[in-house]
């Protein structure tokens, strides 16, 4: 009687694919260049009020070069967005190079109306600035615009909207205002992204935050 055939082995099962992680990119928050309205005068409360609406619509101070930083963080930029303010849209047309610019008026600066003072006391408008931004901050003073509550909820829509662009592997660049990146970036840092490459809220800077 014949031997029976040996019991052929099951070939083995393929490897299961491995899974592919992709690292996030960075978020890197830009603040735009110099604007050109003069901050070289001294303003009463009402004065400054006027003087925050001309620069909430101003554009940016002529002659400006953009630092090579922050063209080459441009440059390697998956992503690049923009407040729709003017002085943000010159500022992503001059480090863009012709690249689409995403404009959002999610990124706009949160509002600056300053309590009422007597018409006596005057402060250059840097000044007004931090005075309006306290009382808003502080009381809630914001005569019919955006309240702080309403501000940080938008800060934390930014956050995220970036986030899920920066989780795909690609750097995402914002040029925006000052005070409103702060926000953002503290929402950033609450989902556990560090600022690892922090220039401060001077003309041109930018803060890079990396996921942990």
């Amino acid at each position: 009687m014949a031997d029976a055939p040996a019991p052929s082995k099951a070939d083995p099962a393929p490897p299961r694919a491995a899974l592919v992680s992709v690292r996030p990119g960075a978020i890197v928050l830009a603040r735009h260049g110099e604007p050109a309205l003069s901050r070289k005068c001294y303003l009463t409360s009402d004065q400054y009020r006027d003087w925050w609406a001309k620069y909430a619509v101003g554009g940016l101070r002529a002659g400006q070069t953009p630092p090579p930083e922050l063209l080459a963080t441009a440059e390697g930029a998956g992503a690049i967005y923009a407040s729709t303010r003017p002085r943000a849209q010159e500022t992503a047309a001059a480090i863009a190079a012709g690249r689409e610019v995403m404009s959002d008026a999610l990124f706009i600066e949160a509002p600056l109306p300053p309590p009422h003072f007597p018409a006596w006391f005057k402060l250059p408008p840097q000044y007004w600035g931090a005075v309006a931004r306290f009382w808003w901050h502080a009381f809630n003073h914001h005569e019919g615009q955006e309240t702080r509550a309403e501000a940080e909820a938008r800060s934390e829509a930014a956050a995220r909207a970036l986030i899920a662009r920066a989780e795909s592997g690609q750097d995402v660049l914002v040029l925006a205002h000052g005070y409103f990146n702060h926000m953002v970036g503290r929402r950033l840092r609450a989902d556990g992204w560090d600022l690892v490459h922090n220039q401060g809220f001077k003309y041109w800077s930018q803060r890079r935050y990396e996921k942990r």
